[in-house]
């Protein structure tokens, strides 16, 4: 593959493109949170080569925003859920590789389990090989809607298989007395930290096998699970409870949080595992949306660059936006 795109030039464009004024308004719950995945998609903006670059630079705004809707549906459509996680610690025992007892090929794994336990434990793995090749689809029609809608669900879908807590049955450390870790790992550790992370990803490549880059994702994630938990506990012990916890007005609401203190402390004894996570998520949201781009013939963007979305389409997002703050499920969204 031609490598086209200068990535010094990229840093410095990626500065006045505005990286950091990404829209998190205080009405947002914070769930790589709504802030992560926000910022994940942003940027990953900026990994592309020029002959998408001009696309989804003119669309980047779209894309930011749009980074949240898998979790603004996850309460308003069947199905919808279990494309975000999956339990991995529920096919396996004690001393048993996982990715030896599951098989990686979707078939295989229907064989193996049956599809009713597949869905009921997560997919996310299989999922973004679904929205790869829809992506790619959406290309190949130059659908302008569907390239918008599944680039930025797409990259919610690798966001999420990056996070150590979304391979667990334990995703919230309720198993484990730890309950509200979720939200304090992919959601308060990047509010406070987001600021001072290097940014500097790598250069995209054309992937061969979207199912190894999946699981390898969740590979990843899953080997860190044990550090996620192991060291709260130990900083929990270390810290009062008076010590642990704060308060912050959001809004007009005063809310309990996790200290900036036991943040700090959490963030710095795991030595960049958040940051790691997610500049690998942002690499890996540039590579698929290149591969289906590729996959797609190398479509000409250009062309397709001016044009917004649909008004069906904005319509489809209004819909979803009033029905997710409607919606009574709605502080379940950082569980």
């Amino acid at each position: 593959m031609v490598n086209w795109f200068n990535y010094k030039t990229a840093f410095i464009v990626l500065l006045l493109g505005g990286l950091f004024q990404s829209s998190t308004k205080k009405s947002d719950k914070l769930t790589w949170g709504f802030f992560g995945h926000k910022r994940i998609n942003r940027i990953a903006v900026f990994t592309l080569p020029a002959p998408m670059f001009g696309f989804y630079k003119e669309h980047i705004e779209f894309l930011t925003d749009h980074a949240v809707d898998p979790d603004k549906r996850r309460y308003a459509m069947e199905g919808e859920a279990q494309c975000h996680y999956i339990d991995l610690d529920h096919y396996y025992k004690v001393g048993e590789n996982p990715f030896d007892v599951i098989p990686r090929r979707w078939k295989d794994a229907v064989d193996k389990f049956t599809e009713d336990t597949l869905q009921a434990y997560g997919i996310v793995p299989w999922h973004i090989v679904q929205m790869k090749y829809r992506l790619q689809k959406a290309f190949e029609a130059k659908n302008v809607d569907l390239i918008l809608k599944y680039s930025a669900d797409i990259g919610h879908y690798i966001g999420d298989a990056h996070v150590p807590l979304h391979t667990t049955e334990n995703y919230n450390g309720q198993l484990t007395g730890q309950r509200g870790i979720h939200g304090l790992w992919e959601s308060r550790l990047v509010e406070i930290n987001a600021e001072d992370y290097d940014y500097f990803v790598g250069k995209i490549k054309y992937v061969s096998n979207v199912q190894e880059l999946a699981w390898e994702a969740v590979r990843a994630s899953h080997l860190a699970l044990d550090s996620v938990l192991r060291i709260e506990k130990e900083l929990t012990k270390e810290f009062p409870s008076d010590k642990k916890y704060s308060y912050e007005q959001r809004g007009n609401t005063t809310i309990s949080v996790y200290s900036k203190e036991f943040c700090e402390a959490y963030h710095l004894r795991m030595n960049g595992m958040v940051e790691r996570r997610l500049k690998a998520a942002i690499l890996a949201v540039g590579c698929i949306w290149y591969t289906a781009w590729v996959d797609a013939g190398q479509p000409d963007l250009s062309k397709l660059q001016t044009v917004p979305p649909s008004a069906d389409l904005l319509k489809e997002f209004a819909d979803l936006d009033a029905h997710f703050h409607n919606d009574k499920h709605f502080g379940r969204i950082c569980d």
